[in-house]
């Protein structure tokens, strides 16, 4: 076979240079897929097209010395997606958990994240996905306070203080712009002082530490929750205020009263619904229900108490406006989040089209002269080489960033960026071929363009 693959890696701080950090880039785009997930374009695994993931977990005991026995959070999970729109690429999530970790310097989970043509199902990329899965993590409630919480929000209570609400409050507060104050809670002191100080040197915002739920909630117009699963954090219904928003990534458990109260918006119901029939066919639901975040909901709709989930309201379509979200300033309203890989493979293209981008533009030189067909050239960005000979279409822009979503793809069938018409110069227009897929692109703010390979 002629043929060959090839494919990118970026490490954690090739994720950085991409904009790992940058959080309204990151809840614009997130807002884009919720929209794609309330008209339907996607899909995850399971026979539903809507399972969370497909998970590895121990045995108790094995008679194999080298199998791994149960333990705490310890398992395997891998997390496949089918993102439609403009991205149109599938990709899959795959992490270990370990809550004995940390003793070896090492984060609970450890994640990465495979990109793949969709149609030949080469690898376009593969990278380190830690901070992907925190910034997706984190944009996700940044979308709901976007959409949900009362805009003159001042004070959010921060529960649970670890990576994932250091994602989730930067996006946050990103849409809050009159909220100031934080109070941190966490099991350990520690790290909620540690949490306090980093926001307030990275996000210039002043607050307190408490060692108390209660005093944490009393002022809140906003609670993030994203609290270790190993202890669950219990939350009274008289102590949370009227108007509040909650935004939930972690387990919390509340009384019943608080659920039936609350204006209940989820990140997809059909997720929901995917977990509720593996539950069922778990054979011990309520064992199931018990490790997820929506479990107590669950509960209480198969009781009756709730309406279903086929009569319940996603985010997305409150972003549609097909279905209303928050109504006044005196209703608490509950956004409920658990995960889903369409936002991991969302975000790893993105990363992916802004790596690309950073590797094309030059650093101490510019090239101001079209290259012949297979002739090499290295851009350095940083200290990284980049070699050109495997793309078919380059362009470089003196200044700023190539536009996202043109990606210069390696060759092969449906691969790489294939011009229509005539070659375009500076200050003209030309439809461009994306893997296949035409996309219009204004080349009147590039300097210069090129061909290579031949194409």
């Amino acid at each position: 076979m002629s043929h060959k693959t090839e494919f990118l890696y970026l490490s954690e701080q090739d994720t950085i240079q991409a904009g790992v950090l940058d959080e309204v880039k990151c809840i614009d785009n997130a807002e884009e897929v919720f929209r794609l997930l309330s008209k339907g374009d996607y899909l995850m695994g399971g026979s539903n097209h809507n399972s969370h993931g497909l998970g590895l977990v121990f045995p108790k005991e094995t008679p194999f010395p080298n199998m791994p026995v149960a333990g705490p959070d310890r398992r395997f999970v891998a997390m496949p997606a089918y993102l439609g729109g403009r991205f149109d690429v599938c990709g899959n999530k795959w992490y270990g958990s370990n809550a004995e970790n940390p003793k070896k310097g090492l984060p609970r989970s450890v994640l990465t994240v495979t990109l793949n043509d969709k149609d030949t199902g080469e690898p376009l990329a593969f990278m380190s996905a830690n901070l992907l899965s925190a910034a997706r993590t984190g944009a996700v409630p940044g979308v709901a306070a976007r959409h949900l919480a009362r805009k003159d929000s001042k004070v959010v209570a921060v529960l649970g203080c670890g990576q994932i609400n250091r994602s989730c409050l930067r996006n946050i507060l990103s849409q809050l712009p009159e909220a100031k104050t934080i109070v941190c809670y966490d099991i350990l002191e520690a790290a909620a002082q540690k949490f306090l100080d980093w926001a307030k040197e990275e996000l210039k915002v002043e607050g307190r530490i408490t060692s108390d739920v209660q005093d944490a909630l009393k002022d809140a117009d906003v609670v993030t929750v994203a609290a270790s699963r190993l202890k669950p954090l219990y939350v009274k219904d008289e102590w949370l205020k009227e108007g509040v928003t909650v935004l939930i990534t972690g387990p919390m458990q509340t009384d019943d009263s608080f659920w039936m109260d609350t204006k209940l918006i989820y990140d997809n119901i059909h997720l929901h619904e995917a977990y509720v029939q593996e539950a069922i066919e778990s054979g011990d639901k309520d064992a199931y229900y018990s490790g997820v975040i929506g479990g107590p909901i669950y509960t209480l709709i198969d009781a009756g108490k709730m309406p279903a989930l086929k009569d319940s309201t996603s985010i997305g379509d409150v972003i549609e406006g097909t279905k209303p979200g928050r109504t006044n300033d005196k209703e608490r309203v509950t956004f409920v989040a658990c995960g889903m890989a369409t936002f991991d493979v969302w975000l790893a293209l993105y990363y992916l089209d802004n790596d690309l981008a950073a590797l094309l533009r030059t650093h101490d030189r510019e090239i101001c002269s079209p290259l012949s067909a297979g002739s090499e050239c290295l851009c350095y960005c940083g200290d990284r080489p980049f070699d050109f000979r495997m793309y078919s279409l380059i362009w470089i822009r003196r200044s700023g960033k190539i536009p996202e979503y043109y990606r210069s793809n390696t060759y092969g069938s449906n691969a790489g960026i294939y011009r229509h018409g005539n070659f375009p110069r500076r200050g003209r227009k030309s439809d461009t071929y994306v893997s296949g897929r035409k996309r219009t692109c204004d080349w009147r703010d590039y300097s210069c363009v090129f061909r290579i390979c031949g194409n």
